[in-house]
């Protein structure tokens, strides 16, 4: 399975866009372009010159001067916002997640820390990591006094959740080479002794090739790591059965498992397990098992 594999001739997305967009272009031949900014979001240089803040969503977005506008939302979670930005220094165009209050208690702390070395050690053409190209942990202007941290990534299209709910066609072939690089990607985590523990469409970058990269490190841990396993990881739809028995000893299985329930919503373009509450989702399971 580690073997490179080229695509399907018929793979190619024809409607690849960043990854808030939700409108496809309607030429299948259409190159993707570089996501363009918002000419609302004013930029603001701070520090003698050396960062630029924006006032995103009511939020403080402060970036290394080397990142020039402009910039664009693309997603918003419980852990911060992640934008689009020129990269000056490679002409790239990049994701930047900014993590807010990554220190505001032990947890997220740790979360932010384990997050930060699993992506340095990562290289695999599968798995989102910090590469010497396009991969930064952006500086704070004061090193000593800081509350925020900023990740560029690799910029990639569109998520593997938007595909499945827009009206893009998706034959077999697709999915057989979507499930086939989940699996490629996951074989390097598991390699590594990493569970990744947080697995649905939305963490699975895809771009106009179909080329799909495993996100998200956040809940991800070394199997190794000598304290108590959390039992409350993984989106509910995709959570293995042993952990909403409240198990602590689980293994690699629980991401087999999310790998799963991801390949059916692929097939059938809808949820295998939509359980409305814990109790609602064991049902669902046994109704299937």
């Amino acid at each position: 399975m580690d073997g490179g594999a080229a695509p399907p001739n018929d793979t190619e997305m024809s409607d690849a866009q960043p990854v808030a967009a939700a409108a496809p272009p309607a030429d299948p031949n259409q190159q993707v372009p570089p996501p363009g900014g918002i000419d609302n979001i004013p930029a603001t240089l701070s520090h003698g010159g050396r960062f630029i803040q924006y006032n995103i969503f009511g939020n403080i977005f402060e970036v290394t001067a080397k990142y020039k506008p402009p910039i664009m939302p693309i997603g918003k979670g419980a852990y911060g916002i992640v934008c689009s930005a020129l990269n000056s220094e490679t002409g790239e165009h990049v994701a930047i997640k900014k993590i807010a209050n990554a220190f505001d208690n032990k947890i997220d702390a740790k979360r932010t820390l384990r997050e930060i070395k699993l992506l340095r050690h990562m290289d695999h053409e599968n798995v989102s990591f910090l590469s010497d190209y396009f991969g930064d942990i952006i500086p704070p202007p004061q090193r000593e006094v800081f509350n925020d941290v900023y990740i560029a990534y690799e910029l990639m299209d569109t998520d593997l959740h938007q595909i499945i709910r827009s009206n893009q066609g998706l034959s077999e072939e697709h999915c057989q080479y979507f499930l086939y690089q989940i699996l490629r990607g996951l074989k390097y985590i598991h390699s590594a002794n990493v569970l990744h523990r947080d697995l649905k469409p939305s963490n699975l970058l895809l771009n106009a090739n179909c080329d799909l990269k495993i996100c998200d490190f956040g809940l991800a841990r070394v199997t190794s790591e000598t304290d108590f396993m959390t039992e409350y990881v993984v989106t509910r739809w995709y959570r293995a059965p042993e952990l909403l028995l409240n198990s602590s000893d689980y293994t690699a299985a629980i991401d087999v498992w999310s790998v799963g329930c991801i390949f059916m919503e692929l097939m059938d373009r809808k949820p295998m397990f939509p359980g409305r509450d814990h109790v609602h989702q064991l049902r669902l399971l046994m109704e299937v098992i």
